[in-house]
C-alpha cells in the first residue's frame, strides 16, 4: 500500500484530493450526484494503481553480455529483452539499466507500449578504462498508467558479470629454444642420436633440441625428425608477477605496478597460444582456478591487487618445488639480495626469464635517466643462467620481449652483463 501511495503522480494526488473533498461535500449537502462523481474520481487513481502493479509484476527481463571478458580500453555489448508475461499491454515504460560509474552513464530507454506477450530488445555498449570485475543491473522499471496518474518502480533481480583483464600486447617470436620440458617428477632420458631405431619419431617443432634429431627417420621421411621421450611431453611454464607495493611507483592506469599486471598477461597469454599450460604465481603464493591457463590468468589479473609482501617466499614456496618447465618473472624494483634469493630457488637445467620494470622511470619524483636499480639485479640474474630485459616507461613491451627473446644466456661464471648492455 505505501508502495502504491507512494507511486501516485501529482496529477493522481490531485485526482484524490478532488473526488474525496466531492464527496465529502456531496454527503454534507445531500447531493448523491456529486457523491457519485466525486467516487469516481477518488477511485480512479486506485484502479489505475491497481492496474500498473499487476502489469509490472508481470514482466521479464533477459541480460547478455557479449563478450563476457574484453581488455581494458574494449567495447562490450549489452542486450537486454524486456517481455510482457501478460496478455494486457503495458503502458508507459521508463527503462533504466545498473551499471557501475567506472563503465559510464546508466542507459535509460522508453517504450511507449508492450502489447500482449510481446517484447522489446534493447542494446547499448559498455566500455571502461580500468580492469576489474563488474557487476551489471539489475534493472530498473517506471511503470505508468495510461492517465499519467501512477508512476510505479519495479526492480529486477538479474545481474550480470563483466570482466575486464588487463591490455594484452600482441608479442612477437615462437617458442623460447629449450623450453620444451617434461611434465613427469624426473627428468626424461633423451636417447642418443645414433641409438636404436624410435618405433614412433615425430616431426621436428620449433624449440625442439637438435640433440633430438633421429637422423635415420629423418633421411627415411625426408624432413627432420625427433625421438619422442619416454614420459608425456608437454610445455609448462610458471609465471611469477610481483605484486609487492613498495616494489612499484606511479598512481593509477599509469604506474608500474599497471604495466606489470598487463606484461604478465601479453605473455602469459602468448605463451597460451604457443601451447604452453602453466601456473600463476605472486609472491603470497599461487593462484588457482578452474579452466585453462589463458581463462585463470586473465580472470586472476583482472581483479589483482597491490600486497604487502616484502619477499617472493610465499610464490616460490607454493610453485616451484613441483615445476620442471619454463620459469618467467615479471618484477619490479629487485634489489641485489633479493634477485640471488631468486636465483636460488629455480631448478638448474630450465629456461629463466625476468623482465624487470624500470620502476624509477614511473616515479614523477624522479630522474627517470638517474639509476633505477635493476643493473644490479640484472647482473645477478644473467650470471645464474636467465635471460634478462629491462623494460622502461613508455617503452613498447613488444621490444622489451623481443630483447628477452633473443638474450643469450651466460652460465655462473662467464662474466655478468648490466641492464643496459642486455637491453641495447
Amino acid at each position: 500500500m505505501r508502495s502504491l501511495l507512494a507511486g501516485f503522480t501529482t496529477r493522481g494526488k490531485s485526482f484524490l484530493a478532488a473526488g474525496a473533498a466531492a464527496a465529502l461535500c456531496g454527503l454534507a449537502l445531500g447531493e448523491r450526484d456529486l457523491v457519485r462523481v466525486g467516487a469516481v474520481v477518488f477511485l480512479l487513481p486506485l484502479l489505475s494503481a491497481l492496474a500498473a502493479g499487476r502489469t509490472r509484476y508481470r514482466l521479464g527481463c533477459v541480460r547478455t553480455i557479449s563478450p563476457g571478458r574484453v581488455p581494458a580500453g574494449q567495447t562490450v555489448q549489452v542486450s537486454l529483452r524486456v517481455e510482457n508475461v501478460s496478455k494486457l499491454p503495458t503502458g508507459l515504460l521508463l527503462a533504466e539499466d545498473s551499471v557501475q560509474y567506472s563503465l559510464g552513464s546508466r542507459p535509460r530507454f522508453v517504450l511507449d507500449r508492450i502489447e500482449g506477450g510481446g517484447y522489446r530488445d534493447l542494446d547499448y555498449p559498455l566500455r571502461s578504462d580500468v580492469r576489474g570485475k563488474f557487476t551489471v543491473g539489475p534493472m530498473r522499471l517506471r511503470v505508468a498508467d495510461a492517465f499519467g496518474l501512477v508512476e510505479l518502480s519495479r526492480s529486477f533481480s538479474t545481474r550480470s558479470t563483466l570482466v575486464v583483464s588487463p591490455k594484452v600486447v600482441p608479442l612477437p617470436g615462437s617458442v623460447i629454444p629449450g623450453s620444451w620440458l617434461g611434465d613427469g617428477e624426473g627428468r626424461a632420458r633423451v636417447a642418443a642420436a645414433a641409438g636404436e631405431d624410435d618405433p614412433a619419431p615425430r616431426p621436428y617443432r620449433d624449440g625442439d633440441e637438435l640433440r633430438r634429431v633421429h637422423w635415420r627417420s629423418t633421411a627415411r621421411y625426408g624432413e627432420l625428425m625427433v625421438r619422442r621421450e619416454e614420459q608425456q611431453w608437454r610445455n609448462h611454464v610458471v609465471l611469477l608477477l610481483d605484486t609487492r607495493r613498495g616494489a612499484h611507483a606511479g598512481t593509477g592506469t599509469s604506474s608500474s605496478f599497471e604495466a606489470a599486471v598487463s606484461a604478465a598477461a601479453s605473455i602469459g597469454v602468448h605463451l597460451a597460444m604457443q601451447g604452453f599450460a602453466g601456473q600463476l604465481v605472486t609472491d603470497a603464493g599461487a593462484v588457482a582456478g578452474a579452466g585453462s591457463f589463458e581463462d585463470v590468468l586473465l580472470d586472476s589479473l583482472a581483479v589483482v591487487k597491490p600486497s604487502g609482501g616484502t619477499d617472493f617466499k610465499g610464490g616460490l614456496s607454493a610453485a616451484l618445488p613441483a615445476t620442471s618447465g619454463m620459469f618467467v618473472v615479471v618484477a619490479g624494483r629487485l634489489s641485489a639480495a633479493q634477485a640471488k634469493s631468486l636465483a636460488s630457488r629455480h631448478r638448474a637445467g630450465t629456461p629463466a626469464l625476468a623482465l624487470l620494470l624500470a620502476v624509477s622511470t614511473w616515479d614523477a619524483g624522479q630522474q627517470p635517466d638517474g639509476p633505477d636499480g635493476t643493473e644490479d639485479a640484472a647482473s645477478v640474474l644473467t650470471a645464474a643462467g636467465w635471460r634478462v630485459a629491462t623494460l622502461r616507461a613508455g617503452a613498447p613491451l613488444a621490444a622489451a620481449w623481443q630483447r628477452l627473446h633473443h638474450a643469450p644466456v651466460i652460465g655462473q661464471g662467464r662474466g655478468l652483463r648490466t641492464a643496459a648492455e642486455m637491453t641495447r
